[in-house]
């Protein structure tokens, strides 16, 4: 039998308001995000960050305190409380969604208490470029968690458990600090970004120290077995030492006897082989998201019709390890205003899901921004202030629910021409009116001869999309002439 077409859905954004009510708007859209196709939501990371309510969750304070207790000014957390949080995931798996967590075990912030600790200053752009004499600092490395007071865990974290600080209160100096005395020196890691990219932000765990791996082991068992997530997305796995993950994950899946599907976020848009890389040397324990195919497809959007589409794929994860692929159009991270900015241009997003959502390979994921649309105000690199709108794609539903009923069976690709590419899927028995015809260009309108299967000669295909009013008809050989709109999309099935 067909194993029925998954979607996974990033359920928020960098600028998600931080009202509260992002669990409970979990719990109130699942059946309608289920009978849209998805099958996984990718959820934001649950627990106490430096911020309190304003944390999206990236600057950890404590793994254990999902909004339940009074710590950084807050009970509940930007997306609201442990409670609500449960409750979400629990409707989610009513639907048939499955729930993966955002994993964020990079670093830690917002201290309880300095220690006096001896460092070496090194470079922001060479790691291990060395320079002046070693400094005494007081730095925030003392985690107590006294409202938590012991609940879940007695562990508390200090000097000794991580590697390097950003930050030297009693000099009022930001600089990048490595911690001297427990190994004086950075993981090994198989990025050689900044010369050793270990260092990212905050107070640096060290993964080389026991108590460090065996507390993090304790608290995902923790939290596998309170919460009942099905899986992980790992953040900044490129900070940290290869190894930990492929450690920690085996650990988890035995003592959980889940499976936890994994992605990692190791963003690196322009090397695949640094992918290819982190695949082999941590033993294909997680998939990664497909960050080159994101940057070819904002390419794309930036650059038609001069861009060749027959190029779409160049040096893509999905193209060279599809079963290790989960593709995506855009994310917390690319969107305007943030880090990593390079969103696709909307123009070009019904084009660059029709991509990731109806092709046999990889395993996408879909941005909360382009279901819902969102819009929200922060300053730019240059100082300025941007009101900023993302509405959502047009047309994408359509092409959610073509995943889920038609894009099955077979694939013959059709990628051999400068602006007007597609591919079609044959269908399968056991999926009633499967199979389905995908064209798009991005230039003008575009059209190519393609082999659906002989099993639908003499049927008539229409544009599921809607943006073709045409009919077709296949020949008896299985072919059709199928036709799309410029800088547009269309995917053709049989009329019901």
């Amino acid at each position: 039998m067909a194993k029925k077409n998954g979607i996974l859905m990033q359920y928020f954004h960098w600028y998600t308001p931080n009202d509260g009510s992002l669990w409970k708007q979990v719990e109130q859209q699942a059946k309608r995000l289920a009978d849209l196709g998805v099958t996984a939501l990718w959820l934001p990371p649950a627990y106490k960050g430096e911020a309190g309510a304003n944390s999206v969750g990236y600057d950890i304070y404590d793994l254990y305190d999902l909004g339940e207790f009074n710590q950084k000014g807050t009970v509940r957390t930007k997306y609201g409380t442990r409670e609500e949080y449960q409750a979400a995931i629990e409707e989610a798996h009513k639907h048939g969604i499955n729930i993966y967590a955002d994993i964020v075990l990079n670093h830690k912030a917002g201290a309880d208490e300095t220690e006096h600790i001896q460092c070496q200053r090194v470079g922001w752009d060479d790691r291990n470029h060395e320079h002046g004499e070693p400094v005494w600092i007081d730095a925030w490395t003392k985690f107590d968690f006294p409202g938590r007071n012991g609940k879940y865990s007695t562990f508390k974290w200090n000097q000794q458990h991580f590697d390097g600080v950003d930050w030297a209160h009693n000099l009022q100096e930001k600089a990048v600090f490595l911690i001297l005395g427990h190994g004086s020196q950075w993981e090994r890691l198989s990025d050689t970004e900044k010369g050793n990219y270990d260092y990212l932000m905050f107070a640096d765990l060290d993964f080389s120290n026991d108590e460090v791996r065996n507390e993090l082991k304790t608290w995902g068992e923790w939290y596998i077995n309170n919460l009942g997530v099905d899986g992980f997305r790992l953040d900044a796995i490129k900070h940290i030492t290869f190894d930990f993950f492929k450690d920690w994950l085996t650990h988890l899946r035995k003592k959980t006897g889940k499976e936890l599907f994994t992605v990692g976020e190791y963003w690196n848009p322009n090397d695949v082989n640094v992918l290819l890389n982190y695949l082999k040397r941590s033993g294909d324990a997680m998939h990664l998201f497909d960050a080159p195919l994101h940057h070819n497809l904002y390419y794309a959007s930036k650059g038609s019709p001069a861009y060749d589409m027959r190029k779409i794929f160049d040096n893509s994860l999905v193209k060279i390890r599809p079963d290790r692929s989960v593709t995506l159009v855009d994310n917390h991270d690319t969107q305007p205003l943030q880090a990593l900015e390079a969103p696709v241009e909307n123009w070009f997003k019904p084009l660059a899901y029709a991509i990731i959502l109806l092709r046999e390979q990889g395993y996408p994921c879909i941005f909360y921004p382009d279901i819902y649309g969102v819009s929200y105000r922060d300053k730019g690199r240059d100082g300025n202030f941007y009101d900023i709108y993302l509405p959502a794609v047009n047309g994408i539903e359509e092409l959610m629910l073509a995943r889920k009923n038609y894009a099955y069976g077979v694939q013959r690709d059709y990628i051999d021409h400068w602006d007007t590419i597609g591919w079609t899927r044959e269908g399968v028995e056991d999926m009633p009116n499967s199979g389905c015809a995908v064209i798009m260009s991005n230039s003008g309108e575009g059209y190519k001869w393609m082999e659906v299967g002989k099993q639908f000669a003499g049927k008539i295909f229409v544009d599921f999309t809607g943006n073709r009013s045409g009919k077709i008809e296949i020949n008896s050989d299985g072919w059709g002439e199928f036709w799309c709109n410029g800088g547009s999309v269309s995917v053709w099935i049989a009329e019901q």
